[in-house]
């Protein structure tokens, strides 16, 4: 394998960018089609001021997941109403939708988060759900999305809750890639990962602990500061950059394998990511003072450091158990970590992490 890094074409953030979006629609071809939840198009797209019908740019609502159903309706609209270019607008699995549907239109596709919960909008890859909500599979494009538009203004409207999902998601960035420098493993986009991956993976979290815990405050509060806006692009640029173009390991396969547990379906990617990232630093048997500062980054921003946190409270070994096995099913991404790994290795890491979230909740 070569070394391989991908990114997107254009990469806008700062407050007002939204007014970008008709220019940039025009200057990929024009007739667009903004795929958005019901509400960002209710609620969201009219406070923007948007002159949609004079640059040929329809709406169309998003049905909620991102599975082959969903993904088959909006290709057939792309065919029947000759569309050009589609905007993904609001979370992770809207997002995704659009990335997948364009991919398989051969069309570009622009992405306008809503929110900055996962790392999804720069990537060039894309996860699967059953029609319940259960990961299937990860879908790569040909491409990585022809432009990333981020709007402060529109960020910090939403709930603190997704920035905060957000971090976790980001939080996993460094200590994958980390693990896929030490094992020599592939990276997401099929080559082997980068030096600027890897530094970009190190600055998200090096921004993480430096801004995390204030961006929070200044996000409940809806104001736009520096850390909000640091924080932002770590939730979406840096960590985006950092898994693709330096790998995945156990963090995202035991989220992968908490969506196989039902309990967990109403808590955020970021969220069971975060957790993933706690079982995964028992994994790999992370010194003492590492577990103890991410545990307590955890604390202050408010992610998940238990099982309970994830809707887990009760849940029996066995159940556990298929969660485990799931994350370690072939072809995850936790065999890029060093040794041998199996389901009672990861069973373990997870009732480890649980009990010591646990106990520093006494505290």
């Amino acid at each position: 394998m070569f070394k391989k890094a991908v990114f997107p074409g254009k990469y806008i953030q700062g407050v007002g960018a939204i007014g970008e979006l008709p220019s940039l629609v025009d200057l990929l071809g024009g007739q667009g089609l903004i795929l958005a939840s019901p509400t960002v198009i209710q609620k969201v797209l009219p406070e923007c001021g948007l002159d949609l019908n004079s640059h040929n740019i329809n709406t169309e609502p998003f049905r909620g997941e991102c599975c082959k159903d969903e993904i088959a309706r909006i290709s057939k609209i792309i065919h029947e109403k000759k569309v050009k270019v589609l905007v993904g607008m609001g979370g992770g699995k809207t997002i995704d939708t659009a990335k997948i549907a364009a991919d398989m239109m051969g069309i570009p596709v622009m992405v306008v988060p809503t929110i900055a919960s996962t790392d999804a909008p720069c990537s060039g890859c894309a996860v699967l759900y059953s029609n319940e909500g259960t990961f299937e599979s990860v879908y790569y494009q040909k491409m990585n999305p022809a432009a990333v538009l981020v709007d402060l203004n529109i960020i910090v409207a939403a709930p603190t809750r997704f920035l905060v999902a957000g971090m976790g998601d980001a939080l996993s960035t460094w200590f994958e890639a980390r693990s896929c420098e030490a094992t020599h493993s592939a990276n997401e986009c099929g080559g082997y990962g980068t030096a600027a991956g890897l530094h970009i993976a190190k600055l998200c979290f090096e921004t993480l602990m430096e801004h995390g815990a204030k961006a929070k405050v200044d996000s409940e509060n809806r104001v736009v500061t520096n850390a909000f806006d640091r924080i932002v692009e770590a939730n979406i640029l840096l960590s985006g950059l950092g898994f693709e173009s330096a790998g995945l390991a156990s963090a995202h396969s035991i989220h992968n394998g908490l969506t196989a547990l039902e309990e967990t379906h109403s808590f955020y990617h970021g969220e069971k990511v975060a957790f993933g990232v706690l079982a995964g630093l028992q994994l790999t048997k992370a010194p003492s003072e590492e577990i103890e500062a991410v545990c307590s980054f955890c604390e202050k921003v408010g992610l998940p450091t238990t099982l309970a946190d994830i809707g887990l409270k009760d849940a029996s070994r066995e159940r556990v158990m298929i969660a485990a096995e799931r994350a370690c099913a072939p072809g995850q991404p936790i065999h890029h970590e060093a040794g041998a790994i199996s389901p009672k290795k990861v069973l373990d890491a997870m009732l480890a992490a649980d009990a010591i979230g646990k106990a520093r909740k006494k505290k």
